[in-house]
């Protein structure tokens, strides 16, 4: 049996997932949850934050590849 989501009901991203704290509009990797309050660390490494998680949303396909592309871009600044 094959279940969809409803194209309206989104799905709060995970540990280890990138998202978007959508007050400050930064992107990050989602570290944890505690207490209503999710911590997230910067792409490239870095201090966390605390976001409140009503306000931790998914990105959308094009910000999810630019931070890909920026993770990938900051690993190969180690030199050869």
């Amino acid at each position: 049996m094959l279940v969809c989501m409803a194209s309206n009901q989104q799905t709060r991203p995970g540990v280890g997932e990138l998202a978007k704290d959508s007050v400050r509009d930064r992107i990050g990797v989602v570290m944890g949850e505690f207490g209503g309050r999710v911590q997230m660390r910067p792409v490239r490494g870095g201090l966390e934050w605390d976001a409140v998680s009503d306000n931790v949303v998914a990105l959308s396909a094009r910000e999810e590849l630019s931070a890909r592309l920026a993770i990938k871009n900051g690993n190969s600044l180690g030199g050869l």
